[in-house]
């Protein structure tokens, strides 16, 4: 089988190159809607022929079930892999809605090895802290997770969702390679929290989930009827009511946007995001092969300075109506 060569990008000052543009391994078990495993592994194999080596799941997508789905789709390809997966969010198996925070050092060496296991892998490439336990000092989650480096189980650390000031912190007992954060263009709180710029100031590789704005930016779209009973973007704030009117009238102005460039608006959302710097890596996730080979197209879209200034006239940052999260789960974010 012939592998396309992508586009790479580094993650952190001086570590490893990655495919510009990764896959989100989530909604291929959990969150949106029905599985299709067949199919998910289909676009996991496809993923690496074309060059996506940039592998993102977790061990609380399914729970634990997404990891496992990697595992098979890597099994025998693993040296084509840059392997990322988290830990620090805690979902009781029996009733997945109740879930935690966990950032405890013994909690960090209990996690790794059930991840190691269900990847059937001997090492992750990048492990983040999945999101910030406020109970426990950064410095003693991020030194335990050193530890794993030293031992050979982790090549390279990252955060989720952290803020600057944590970073900081972090970043001061072990390099940060990658800080993983929500970023697109209704989703810039990294950019109006300064974060992004502490990420460059201690080079730090920002990996930009939900590039899409978990799909809607594509304008596939049309009403919250449109999602699965069991999807959970029924439930965020973005998707609900006049929210979901309002959002629907910032997709238009991307769609007529893209068309005069000649790509689809999720390319077009895409390479906004690819533009805003080659420390950016956006991880769009998709469990379907058609949607991933649209993404890998937005490569090929590139945008000119006025391009940018007049996107950003159309969609300016905090024109999305609503949360991102429903407000119970904003507090898990920028700890």
């Amino acid at each position: 089988m012939t592998q396309t060569t992508l586009a790479q990008r580094r993650l952190g000052a001086d570590g490893p190159l990655v495919s510009a543009i990764g896959l989100g391994c989530m909604g291929m078990s959990d969150f949106y809607g029905q599985r299709d495993d067949a199919e998910s592994l289909a676009t996991v194999a496809l993923a690496l022929e074309r060059g996506v080596n940039l592998l993102d799941t977790a061990d609380m997508y399914g729970p634990f079930t997404n990891e496992e789905l990697v595992g098979r789709a890597i099994k025998g390809r693993r040296h084509e892999v840059f392997l990322a997966t988290k830990f620090g969010i805690r979902r009781d198996p029996s009733d997945p809605a109740v879930r935690g925070v966990n950032g405890r050092p013994e909690y960090v060496r209990e996690a790794v090895e059930g991840s190691l296991r269900r990847l059937g892998v001997d090492h992750i490439d990048l492990y983040y802290q999945h999101r910030v336990d406020r109970t426990v000092p950064i410095e003693d989650t991020v030194g335990a997770m050193a530890d794993l480096v030293r031992a050979g189980k982790v090549r390279y650390l990252g955060l989720s969702e952290a803020s600057a000031a944590t970073l900081e912190r972090a970043c001061r007992v072990h390099p940060i390679a990658a800080l993983q954060s929500e970023y697109s263009l209704w989703t810039r709180d990294v950019d109006e929290q300064g974060v992004l710029a502490t990420c460059r100031r201690l080079g730090v590789s920002l990996v930009a989930y939900s590039p899409l704005g978990r799909g809607f930016l594509s304008g596939a779209y049309r009403s919250p009827d449109d999602f699965d009973a069991d999807d959970y973007r029924r439930d965020s704030p973005r998707f609900q009511g006049e929210n979901f009117t309002r959002n629907l009238e910032l997709v238009a102005k991307v769609a007529e946007f893209a068309a005069a460039r000649g790509c689809t608006p999720a390319q077009l959302a895409l390479a906004w995001v690819l533009a805003r710097g080659d420390d950016i890596v956006p991880i769009p996730g998709t469990k379907r092969r058609r949607y991933l080979e649209e993404n890998i197209g937005a490569l090929s879209v590139q945008l000119s300075a006025r391009d940018l200034a007049d996107l950003e006239a159309v969609f300016p940052a905090g024109a999305a109506a609503g949360l991102r999260y429903p407000e119970a789960s904003m507090g898990t974010v920028g700890g």
